[in-house]
């Protein structure tokens, strides 16, 4: 059967800058294709031309008789005073769907994607279940293809696990464009990289993302096989040419042509070849502080009586210098709030922030706000032409170049950006505030998977605290250290790593559905959260409330070892000393590991001991 898409000779570019040059991208039936490439690449214009809302500078998208194509674009928005019956009934109108029918797909597409009310209005939804409406638009007229553009975008974790779940029981074919490496890993059953590094301008492998990634590095691999033969035959060629031969012959004369050609053929794969990354590298302050933040019995609500909204009740936690914390839950749980908290924008209700004296904090908002009128120039360097980075005066044009903005882009207003470059824009400005503290609030929104790469490698390499909100699992399983996650209802809870949260969300949600979960039976996390809903504490058992008792001391005990390390490095006389300096130095490294064990030791009791 031919392909229920079928697009040929692709070309598409704005102004004098190609985004794709005779490509091919056909779509058969059960194909569920993932979609990736560098910011700028194209990928959302090459959806909208497939789905037919923008035209082709060249090509043929041709469409298999009587195919439906759907189309969720990156930003889900309605109209005011619609319900979500109103939404769904509108575009199985659009679509020619026969009334009779109405009614049971309204009602098998609530139920697939879980709306609990069809009559809420659409435009006050949070951008999770907007984003989830938008998909149920689509499915509801049952397409043979789906298209979506960054669909985890908005959804919390479990939105993600529910969008897998129906696209892999799907009976349509979807293409998505996502940098969200777990979800490709899940649902994609083919991988396509658009990129201008490849000779065809994609790379498409068949099967997961983890198969992609061996069989781009065998490409790789290839190219740079062929890179060095071509530099072989090209010096041979070379050479010839500078002794100067006749060019009479017929044979002399395609010789000089097979020379030049292989020059040009030498150009292009190096061009293919040389590949730009962004400079990401976060800076921390030199801080020997350990305890950064505590929260001490800390409440927070909104609003009273029946209405009231309680994000966090009784949290007790410690935030330590170089600790990596993943904040998780679901939408609305209040993980931006519990950010705004330590910044100092919101207030506890009850309870109290400890913070370190003059804590430095540095906020990555995902609101993502940049002055429009601005020029990148001028939002990257308000007052000049130059930025001070890691103590050195650096021109903004070298500055720019770090994040992959070339010399033209400095004199374009921001608002021209995309979404990847304006991430970036706002991540090069983060990183000329040393901090002591950082803390992200989906930073990995719109950025393409190398910059993602890129940015994991720089947190881990961060020796400043951390706290982290994404929905990216393969982020937070990576740069986490501990997570925390808040159920919504006003329960926190600590956590080793995403999976163990993971695993305890999955018999929250056991328990939950059969109404037989008691005290008797529960798992340890379950019995913890129970405690909690009844206004218990958690108990610590009788050896570690002898450990919590005199933890403090060796703490201190810990930090008076790691300072005595300190100064005997500093000793003029043991610098000069070969073997008292590797001594000292295999001290130090002793006296950090113990400090840090017991720090991290002490944070976990403390929020055990609640």
């Amino acid at each position: 059967m031919p392909p229920i898409l079928n697009a040929q000779g692709l070309s598409k570019r704005f102004g004098a800058v190609p985004l794709f040059d005779n490509i091919s991208f056909p779509v058969s039936d059960g194909d569920r294709i993932g979609l990736i490439g560098p910011n700028g690449a194209g990928k959302s214009t090459l959806l909208a031309v497939l789905a037919g809302e923008q035209d082709a500078d060249s090509g043929d998208v041709a469409t298999r008789k009587r195919a439906r194509i759907s189309y969720v674009k990156q930003e889900s928005t309605f109209a005011p005073g619609l319900t979500v019956r109103q939404v769904l009934e509108a575009a199985l109108v659009r679509t020619g769907v026969a009334e009779a029918e109405h009614e049971g797909r309204l009602r098998e597409t609530g139920g697939r994607t879980g709306f609990p009310d069809l009559a809420a209005e659409a435009a006050t939804l949070s951008g999770g279940w907007r984003k989830r409406l938008a998909i149920a638009e689509a499915v509801v007229t049952h397409p043979d293809v789906l298209l979506l553009d960054e669909p985890t975008n908005h959804l919390d974790l479990a939105g993600i696990a529910w969008l897998e779940e129906l696209l892999n029981q799907a009976n349509f074919a979807c293409v998505m464009v996502s940098h969200d490496r777990y979800f490709l890993e899940n649902v994609a059953t083919e991988i396509v990289e658009l990129n201008r590094v490849y000779a065809d301008g994609l790379l498409r492998v068949k099967g997961s993302y983890s198969k992609f990634i061996e069989g781009k590095q065998a490409y790789m691999e290839a190219q740079s096989k062929l890179q060095d033969a071509l530099k072989n035959r090209v010096k041979i060629e070379v050479e010839w040419l500078r002794r100067g031969p006749k060019a009479r012959s017929t044979k002399a004369k395609a010789r000089i042509d097979n020379a030049q050609d292989l020059i040009g053929q030498l150009r292009d794969v190096n061009q293919r070849v040389q590949t730009s990354t962004a400079g990401i590298d976060f800076s921390a302050t030199d801080r020997q502080t350990k305890r950064l933040v505590e929260f001490e019995d800390l409440s927070l609500s909104f609003g009273e009586g029946a209405s009231e909204k309680k994000i966090v009740e009784g949290l007790n936690f410690l935030v330590t210098n170089g600790m990596r914390v993943g904040l998780v839950g679901p939408n609305g749980s209040g993980k931006t709030t519990l950010l705004r908290l330590l910044t100092g924008e919101l207030e506890p209700t009850a309870g109290s922030i400890k913070k370190a004296a003059s804590l430095k904090i540095v906020y990555f908002s995902q609101m993502r706000e940049l002055e429009e009128g601005v020029t990148l120039r001028r939002a990257l360097a308000p007052d000049s032409d130059s930025v001070v980075y890691q103590g050195r005066v650096v021109h903004v044009a070298s500055y720019a170049t770090k994040f992959l903005f070339t010399s033209e882009q400095l004199n374009q207003p921001v608002e021209r950006l995309s979404g990847g470059e304006r991430a970036r824009v706002l991540i090069a400005k983060l990183m000329l505030e040393p901090a002591d503290l950082l803390l992200l609030d989906e930073p990995t929104n719109d950025l393409d998977i190398a910059t993602l790469e890129i940015l994991e490698e720089s947190l881990l390499e961060y020796t400043g605290a951390l706290v982290l909100v994404t929905h990216d699992r393969y982020m937070l399983d990576r740069v986490s250290t501990i997570v925390l996650g808040l159920d919504g209802l006003g329960h926190a809870q600590t956590f080793a790593d995403y999976s163990q949260w993971e695993q305890w969300q999955r018999e929250q949600g056991s328990a939950n559905s059969d109404g037989s979960s008691s005290d008797a039976t529960a798992t340890p996390a379950q019995a913890a959260v129970q405690s909690n809903k009844s206004g218990g504490k958690k108990k610590l058992s009788y050896l570690e409330a002898r450990e919590y008792a005199t933890i403090e001391q060796r703490v201190d005990q810990a930090e008076e070892r790691l300072n005595a390390a300190r100064d005997l490095l500093d000793d003029p006389s043991v610098a000069t000393n070969a073997e008292a300096l590797t001594a000292a130095l295999q001290e130090m490294e002793q006296a950090q590991a113990v400090a840090d064990e017991l720090y991290a030791r002490w944070a976990e009791l403390t929020e055990k001991a609640g």
